[in-house]
C-alpha cells in the first residue's frame, strides 16, 4: 500500500471550529478526533509528568513502539489523536493557568475528562471558563452523574462495564453466570460518541442563539442507555411482562456458524427469506409449514431451534457455497472474518478503508479512515498523530499578547 500525503488543510463541517481538548485515555479522545476529522482545530493539552519522560496522555506508553521511534507514541494514541496538536502545559502553575486563560478565549469549546472538582481547584469551573469567553461551549466527560451519589467516583471502561449491566448480559449468553467483560473499550467508545454529538448539538444551539453552556456526559448513564435499548425489553412495561433482556441477542446460539471449510454470519429475517433459507438448506415443507416458525413472532419464540437448524445446515457446505447461494436470493450473509483478514477483506479494499502515512520520526503506519462520509464537506487526515508538546511553541505563538496581571511571564 503507497503511503498518502497528509491534506493542506481541513475541508470538514466543523472547519474554524477550536476545541480545547482536556480529555485523555479513550473516552473523550475519541469523540474530540472524531471533531478534528470533521475540520475541528483540536489543541490536546498535555501535563509534562515527572519530566522523566512520562508525561502526556498515558495511551501514549500502551503497546509496542516500533525500533527507533520516539517514545510516547505507542498504537493506541495513534488511532484516536490524529488532526490534533499537542502542548504541554502544567496546569497547576501561575503561568500554565494564565497560557490557558489565553488559550480558553481563543477557543470555541472544551472538553474535559478532568474530575469537576478537580477543575474547580485549577479554577477552570464552567463559572470560571464563561467569565473569559461567555459563548464557550463547556463539555465535561464525567464518570457519573453529578447529582447521584456516585458523582466524582473514578470510571474506567471496566468499571462501567461491571456497573451498567453489560458485564451480566455476557453471563446470560451461555449458561455461564460469571458477569464477564466485553473485550473493547466498549464504555470509553460509546460515551466518546456521546461526546462528540453533544459537543455539534451545543455548538448548532450556539449558532442559532449565541449562547455557550455546560454539558455533562456521564458514562456511566450513557452506556446503560445504550445496553437497556434493547434490554430493558419486557420490563418496559409497569408492571414487567416478562423478562429483562432480548432472547434473540442473548441467546447462546447467536453466533457464527460452522462451514465446511470455515465460518459464516448468517440471519434470515423476513418471512420471506426465512422460507427461501430452508428451501436452500433442503428443510421442505415440514420446517417451512411448522407453525413455530411462521412469522417473526413466533420464529422469536422458538429462536433456539432456529438457530440449531441453521448451525445444522451451515456445516454441510462451504463458506463460499452458501455466499453463492444466498447472496442472489439477499438472505444476509457474511463471511466471518478474523482480525488479520480485515486488510484484505475486499469491501474495505475498495472503500479505502485502511490508509497508510509515513511519520518523520515514528516511520509506515496504518490508521482507519472516518467512515462518514459527507458529500460537501468531506474529513479529512491533515496531521499525524502529534509527539508530545509537539505545537507548544507553535499554538501559544498564534494568540495575541496579553496585557496585564494576565501577560505571561
Amino acid at each position: 500500500m503507497t503511503a498518502r500525503p497528509l491534506a493542506d488543510k481541513p475541508t470538514g463541517p466543523l472547519s474554524g471550529i477550536r476545541i480545547l481538548d482536556l480529555t485523555s485515555v479513550v473516552n473523550g479522545a475519541y469523540g474530540t478526533q472524531i471533531l478534528a476529522d470533521q475540520g475541528a482545530d483540536v489543541i490536546k493539552v498535555e501535563d509534562p509528568g515527572s519530566g522523566r519522560g512520562d508525561g502526556g496522555d498515558i495511551m501514549r506508553w500502551a503497546g509496542h513502539m516500533p525500533e527507533g521511534a520516539p517514545r510516547g507514541m505507542g498504537p493506541i494514541f495513534l488511532t484516536i489523536n490524529r488532526n490534533k496538536r499537542s502542548i504541554l502545559l502544567d496546569m497547576k502553575t501561575d503561568s500554565g493557568k494564565r497560557a490557558l486563560r489565553r488559550l480558553i478565549r481563543s477557543c470555541d469549546v472544551i472538553a474535559s475528562s478532568i474530575r469537576y472538582e478537580g477543575m474547580k481547584r485549577l479554577g477552570l469551573s464552567y463559572e470560571d471558563v464563561a467569565a473569559i469567553r461567555p459563548d464557550i461551549v463547556f463539555v465535561h466527560a464525567a464518570g457519573y452523574g453529578s447529582d447521584g451519589p456516585y458523582a466524582g467516583e473514578p470510571a474506567y471502561d471496566d468499571l462501567i462495564q461491571s456497573a451498567s449491566g453489560c458485564a451480566d448480559i455476557l453471563g446470560r449468553t451461555d449458561g455461564n453466570p460469571t458477569p464477564r467483560i466485553l473485550p473493547t473499550l466498549m464504555a470509553d467508545k460509546v460515551s466518546g460518541l456521546f461526546v462528540s454529538q453533544a459537543i455539534t448539538a451545543a455548538l448548532l444551539h450556539r449558532a442559532r442563539t449565541g449562547e455557550g453552556q455546560f454539558v455533562e456526559v456521564p458514562m456511566f448513564e450513557c452506556v446503560t442507555s445504550f445496553l437497556l435499548v434493547e434490554h430493558l425489553y419486557d420490563n418496559t412495561f409497569q408492571p414487567p411482562t416478562g423478562q429483562w433482556g432480548y432472547q434473540r441477542v442473548i441467546n447462546p446460539n447467536r453466533k457464527p456458524f460452522r462451514t465446511k471449510d470455515g465460518w459464516i454470519g448468517l440471519l434470515p429475517y423476513t418471512d420471506k427469506q426465512w422460507d427461501q433459507f430452508f428451501d436452500a438448506a433442503g428443510y421442505g415443507e415440514q420446517v417451512k409449514n411448522d407453525p413455530r416458525f411462521a412469522d417473526y413472532g413466533t420464529r422469536a419464540k422458538h429462536i433456539q431451534e432456529l438457530y440449531g437448524l441453521i448451525e445444522t445446515a451451515a456445516a454441510t457446505k462451504t463458506t463460499q457455497e452458501w455466499l453463492d447461494i444466498l447472496k442472489p436470493l439477499s438472505i444476509p450473509v457474511v463471511k466471518t472474518n478474523a482480525l488479520d483478514d480485515l486488510p484484505d477483506d475486499p469491501h474495505l479494499k475498495a472503500v479505502g478503508f485502511f490508509q497508510e502515512f509515513e511519520h518523520p520520526d515514528v516511520g509506515r503506519y496504518r490508521l482507519m479512515k472516518p467512515p462518514v462520509r459527507f458529500s460537501k464537506t468531506p474529513s479529512n487526515l491533515r496531521r499525524h498523530p502529534p509527539k508530545l508538546g509537539e505545537h507548544t511553541d507553535e499554538v501559544l505563538g498564534e494568540l495575541p499578547a496579553e496585557i496585564g496581571p494576565d501577560a505571561e511571564s
